[in-house]
């Protein structure tokens, strides 16, 4: 069953989704993942950029209220060119990236999955290899771990891949 309707985040939610990081933040430093979303990443640029290019996402639930925060883009990402490891294909695709959750909602993740697989059936996302809940949860979705990508400011993140055949 569906929890969320998804649709693109607009201007006047950015103080409502920086909510939502810092909450995601918050949840990461309990569980042991100390250096990933440093210094008030993503914030307000990261946040005006995304929806200024079309590519931010609410997950809004049954009580209006935003839920999740995701970044859908798309086509080839840079960071992803070079892998120590290998993708599954090379066939269009499309990532996930600063997905954050309020924390009222479990499953949030598999809910923005979904989501993005209805757009095109290949997904790649990366995480910090110490985001234990967030690896535990592409596991439990069937994420392929590909290896290793390096990111824009030098710090590795494990990268996963998911392919859904398309039917008919």
């Amino acid at each position: 069953m569906k929890k969320l309707s998804v649709r693109k985040a607009e201007k006047g939610e950015k103080e409502a989704i920086l909510r939502v990081y810092a909450t995601a933040r918050a949840f990461m430093r309990r569980n042991g993942n100390r250096e990933q979303w440093t210094n008030g990443y993503p914030g307000e640029c990261e946040i005006g950029n995304d929806i200024d290019a079309g590519n931010l996402y609410v997950g809004i639930d049954q009580d209006g209220e935003i839920a999740v925060v995701f970044a859908f883009i798309i086509g080839e990402d840079p960071t992803y060119r070079e892998i120590d490891g290998r993708w599954l294909n090379d066939e269009p695709y499309g990532t996930i990236h600063r997905i954050g959750s309020s924390g009222k909602h479990s499953g949030m993740l598999g809910e923005c999955v979904e989501y993005c697989l209805e757009k095109v059936p290949n997904i790649r996302i990366d995480t910090h290899r110490d985001n234990r809940p967030m690896l535990a949860a592409l596991q439990r979705l069937e994420f392929h771990r590909c290896g290793v990508i390096i990111c824009a400011d030098g710090t590795p993140r494990e990268a996963f891949q998911l392919v859904r055949e398309r039917e008919g």
